[in-house]
């Protein structure tokens, strides 16, 4: 099968309806917008002022900013004028910037949409060019003042399939990123046949979380390239709610923290007990479920996802005791973000799904989840020793614990190098321990340890509601937590006591990777000196 490049795509929609929005920003209360020909004369304008810049084929270069139109621009004009591009997380502290900028050998760099970009500048060596986004304009040359007098290519450019079309660093839950080469076919595959087997046509996407992320670059971008649709984005956090009000997308994916922040919104407006009682009432309950999805924008959404991180089971059967049936998927940037994903109309909770077509599944002698498809990543970059460790015998070595039931679907169980082994010589997984406790509200962040230990205990950090709420209430919360959750374990797996730490892990302090995933080996460096004098507290203890 022949599989259009991204580029194809963009030529195909500039031709059939370039008077139809693609794009759609706010910017100051105000909604932008792009037409399909607004947006290619854009891409094609950038395109040709990075070609008269004569760099070698193929140069490397960086993309620093939040989700917003330009970026697409800019992806695609980085394509168009023969280049690879280096997305970057936009809240990535100077080191981190530092070191990748160095490593990809990154020439010239976009900088836009920022919040924090002064803390970030002194990742960013004084020699390199730098083009600013409209908008967000730093100190450097400005996207429209540069391509005032460019015209714009008028030649349809097509990218072989081979050639590689970007790098993208993973958050690195290791501590240490490693940078994934993707050509221009993986995103065709990939896309085309996820595209085809959802399906998505035309849909109205919302964009806010980091388009450097594998998700949201396959989903949003490339499924809005590859099915016609129309982007639309979040201003900022503070708007983000209306924003998404507005836009009432027809197709949404958010990360386990975004449902939890949904769940407790609608929670402060009608407490369980009265909602419990309400959906027992046949009108009432439909009017309820109606205006909650309209509140939260999520009327239109034919396919509501869930990806990044384990979902609680409980918080997904929450939703759809509301009507809005989230579709768990399961992939990583290693394989193009194209491994399995939850139909609707085959929604199994607490599996990931059965995998998508032309991907090949299985489980090594230690259960750890193999993918085998014609869209794995070419390597990691400049890394080919993890590079030969990762993708063994042409399977990639996903690192994650699964297992697949007589139906061919897929749950993850933990990730393998996670496990530890207490004194006691048994082995703990501690992903599907941390799932349970994060049912309780009033947990945040968790981390199950146990090295050198007799039992497992757990770190938490409260949430919100956690913090506000009487400290005795909190005591009983969590015991009943801590008892409930250990009258199913198995009894090398109890949890001994719960330690609540009095600071958060987040991006800025290290403990927590872009995508808010913990790192667990330095919340482990951080706080393993402590264990042994946290097992001899009581059963829930404060720092």
């Amino acid at each position: 099968m022949k599989y259009l490049s991204p580029l194809e795509m963009l030529y195909k929609w500039e031709k059939e309806k370039p008077n139809e929005i693609f794009l759609s920003q706010p910017i100051n209360g105000v909604w932008h917008n792009w037409s399909w020909e607004e947006f290619g004369a854009e891409v094609r304008k950038m395109a040709a002022y990075l070609k008269q810049l004569n760099l070698p084929n193929e140069s490397k270069i960086g993309l620093l900013s939040k989700n917003c139109a330009h970026w697409l621009m800019t992806d695609m004009a980085i394509m168009m004028s023969g280049h690879v591009s280096v997305p970057l997380y936009p809240n990535l502290n100077a080191e981190t910037l530092s070191k990748i900028l160095s490593h990809s050998e990154t020439k010239l760099l976009f900088v836009g949409k920022l919040d924090n970009y002064n803390e970030m500048k002194e990742g960013v060596p004084d020699e390199m060019t730098c083009i600013s986004f409209p908008f967000y304009s730093e100190d450097y040359p400005k996207w429209d003042d540069l391509l005032k007098n460019i015209y714009p290519l008028k030649e349809d450019i097509i990218r072989k399939p081979n050639e590689l079309a970007t790098i993208i660093y993973t958050s690195g839950t290791t501590g240490v990123p490693k940078g994934v080469m993707h050509k221009f076919f993986n995103f065709s595959f990939a896309t085309t046949n996820a595209v085809n087997i959802i399906p998505l046509k035309e849909e109205s996407f919302f964009s806010y979380l980091p388009l450097c992320h594998i998700a949201e670059r396959l989903l949003v971008q490339m499924g809005s390239l590859y099915c016609g649709g129309r982007v639309s984005f979040a201003e900022s956090l503070d708007t983000f709610a209306k924003n998404l009000s507005d836009v009432s997308p027809t197709i949404f994916l958010g990360v386990p923290r975004i449902w939890t922040k949904f769940q407790q919104g609608i929670l402060s407006k009608i407490p369980q007990k009265r909602l419990t009682m309400l959906l027992k009432i046949p009108i009432i309950s439909t009017i309820i479920k109606n205006k909650i999805k309209i509140n939260i924008g999520l009327s239109k959404a034919n396919n509501v996802f869930t990806g990044a991180a384990p979902t609680p089971v409980s918080l997904i059967k929450w939703f759809a005791h509301l009507g809005i049936n989230i579709q768990e998927a399961y992939a990583m940037t290693e394989n193009t973000c194209y491994s399995h994903v939850t139909l609707n109309n085959k929604i199994k909770i607490g599996f990931v799904g059965e995998p998508l077509p032309l991907c090949q599944v299985k489980l090594s002698s230690r259960k750890e989840i193999l993918i085998k498809h014609d869209a794995l990543m070419d390597g990691y970059y400049k890394m080919e020793n993890e590079t030969n460790q990762t993708i063994v015998n042409g399977w990639l070595h996903t690192g994650d614990e699964g297992f697949i039931d007589d139906e061919g679907f897929l749950k993850i169980t933990g990730r393998v190098k996670d496990l530890f082994k207490t004194t006691k010589g048994k082995y703990v997984a501690p992903s599907p321990i941390e799932m349970k406790i994060s049912a309780n509200k009033n947990i945040e962040q968790v981390c199950v340890v146990g090295d050198d230990l007799p039992q497992p205990i757990a770190l938490l950090v409260l949430s919100e509601k956690g913090k506000n709420i009487l400290h005795e209430d909190l005591k009983i919360s969590l015991n009943r937590t801590l008892e409930n959750m250990n009258n199913i374990l198995e009894n090398h797996e109890k949890i001994h006591n719960f330690i609540v730490l009095d600071q958060p892990w987040t991006v800025e302090n290290k403990l927590l990777t872009p995508t808010m995933k913990i790192k667990r080996n330095l919340i482990e460096k951080k706080y393993s000196i402590f264990y042994k004098d946290w097992f001899d507290k009581e059963s829930i203890f404060f720092i």
